[in-house]
């Protein structure tokens, strides 16, 4: 358990999945600028929504500054915070990662594809505490990145008094109404949900068949205290999510079976 951040004299780092030049990490950069005048961006240069936790290992990378303390990187979310760390950051490391804000919630089985929360999973693994920022939307409509730029602060703020608990991220979702439609916060686990098949067939000119992987389609209902029930109650989540893997009850059965 780490001690609680400094947040006057707090260094952060921002990066995400949705590219350099996405509204929601203009808006991520206004809200770290609220909490730390030392604030850096490394993002990809174009978006890596679902690239999940991967690296780029078969070719070079390009790291490109872009603007004072903006830089992009032609790879991954994990690729933008492991040079940043790493390389660009390495005299002085960040105190505090914040990914996001993503176009689009990250809750139940979005965590395991999400390149957002893959980010923040890179800093955790390297020892630096993390957030992932994701918000919500209704379909047909636009995000309402207010909402993320409204309780965006407030949420950081409450997380950094906490002495930070190790190897645990925290995931933030707003829910996809106006600010003053907000019902509160919700500290919720990751939620489960029953998901419709979202491929499509198709042809393409040539005659050859093809397969498009879209959008998540939910069907069924939320479980209550879940990421996925707070939102449709119109309230920020706040998820921990644990990076140690082990199923801890499993271990005295299988050890049972293998002594």
């Amino acid at each position: 358990m780490a001690e609680p951040i400094n947040r006057g004299k707090c260094r952060i780092l921002i990066s995400n999945d949705d590219g350099i030049r996405s509204p929601g990490i203009q808006i991520l950069e206004k809200v770290a600028r609220e909490l730390s005048d030392d604030v850096w961006v490394v993002a990809p240069e174009q978006e890596q929504s679902g690239a999940s936790h991967s690296l780029t290992t078969r070719r070079p990378l390009r790291l490109t500054e872009v603007g004072t303390r903006r830089y992009w990187v032609d790879g991954t979310p994990t690729d933008c915070v492991l040079l940043a760390v790493k390389r660009l950051l390495r005299d002085k490391p960040p105190d505090l990662v914040l990914s996001g804000i993503n176009g689009g919630s990250n809750v139940g089985e979005d965590l395991t594809y999400s390149g957002t929360v893959a980010a923040a999973m890179e800093a955790t693994l390297l020892g630096i505490p993390s957030m992932a920022l994701s918000q919500d939307y209704r379909d047909g409509e636009e995000p309402p990145w207010q909402t993320g730029e409204a309780y965006g602060p407030e949420v950081i703020r409450r997380l950094l008094h906490l002495p930070w608990p190790d190897h645990t991220l925290f995931n933030i979702n707003f829910p996809g109404v106006k600010p003053e439609e907000v019902g509160g916060y919700a500290v919720t686990n990751q939620g489960k949900r029953a998901i419709a098949d979202n491929l499509t067939e198709g042809t393409d000119p040539r005659g050859r068949p093809y397969y498009w992987i879209g959008p998540i389609r939910e069907a069924g209902t939320a479980e209550p205290g879940s990421d996925v029930c707070a939102l449709l109650d119109n309230k920020v989540s706040i998820t921990p999510i644990y990076l140690d893997l082990t199923n801890v009850p499993v271990l005295t059965a299988l050890r049972k079976v293998f002594e």
